[in-house]
């Protein structure tokens, strides 16, 4: 892990460019983040086919607000995206998807399992080798939580990832037959929000879904509006899913200081 930038600060928060082999990253922790007191760790998740670059306000959003909370924060630049060479037959996948949906049909198994699927195999380890990097700094805690991205990355984190403690998740996609097993597997507490007329989300298989992730602790949150209709209260409640799962001292932060997770 290569740090790329020097350090910059913004209200209270360090932000740093790394690189790690061919992953580009950043990583956002709390200035107070030190080894005697090291900061709890969010791996902020992005929709898939979206380049790092034109997320990145919002990630820092993201990373500012789980700042608040005594959180660390790290992006890694998604499989296929900016740079990084396309996924082999994503865009096929990809157009086939629309041209389902715009004729008003169901997309098969098929299509999902070529659009998601390669995206799970690669993104998958290239997370955990990002967590083997940013959890040997001395300012980062053991203690790790998944936030957003495509929920089928995040369900295969959690269950094979004994370093993840809990699970923010957005049904905001469709998703393989493969997700339903891996959401079995996951033990630990899941957060999932669902916009209720998203209008790219099958509400049922969203649903199913829900039901069949394993934990024991898991909470549906879900709200009228479109995918982008998320409203700001929804980050407060992630903010204190993950502050409550994640032991940081004092997370009864008050959540008007806390916009989005």
């Amino acid at each position: 892990m290569i740090f790329t930038s020097g350090p910059r600060r913004d209200d209270g928060l360090v932000e740093r460019d790394f690189s790690l082999g061919d992953i580009d990253g950043v990583l956002w922790t709390p200035a107070s983040a030190a080894a005697p007191s090291p900061a709890p760790l969010i791996l902020m998740g992005q929709p898939g086919g979206f380049p790092m670059e034109r997320m990145l306000p919002r990630l820092r959003s993201r990373a500012r607000s789980a700042g608040l909370l005594g959180l660390a924060s790290v992006a890694i630049e998604p499989p296929g995206t900016g740079s990084r060479p396309p996924l082999p037959g994503a865009s096929e996948a990809r157009a086939d998807l629309r041209r389902v949906l715009a004729a008003g049909g169901t997309p098969g198994e098929d299509i999902i399992d070529r659009l998601i699927l390669p995206l799970v195999e690669q993104a998958v380890p290239e997370w955990q080798r990002t967590m083997d990097a940013v959890l040997g700094l001395p300012e980062i805690g053991r203690r790790v939580a998944i936030s957003g991205g495509v929920i089928a990355v995040g369900a295969r984190l959690a269950a094979i990832d004994p370093r993840i403690v809990a699970a923010g998740l957005f049904a905001g996609s469709y998703v393989p037959r493969a997700t339903f097993d891996d959401a079995r597997r996951v033990t630990v507490p899941v957060h999932m929000l669902l916009q209720w007329d998203d209008e790219g989300n099958d509400r049922g298989m969203a649903l199913d879904l829900f039901d069949a992730f394993g934990s024991t602790e898991k909470t549906l949150l879900a709200n009228t509006g479109g995918h982008t209709g998320v409203p700001e209260w929804a980050g407060e409640d992630a903010g204190r899913f993950f502050a409550r799962h994640l032991r940081v001292q004092g997370s009864a932060t008050s959540p008007s200081r806390t916009t989005s997770a």
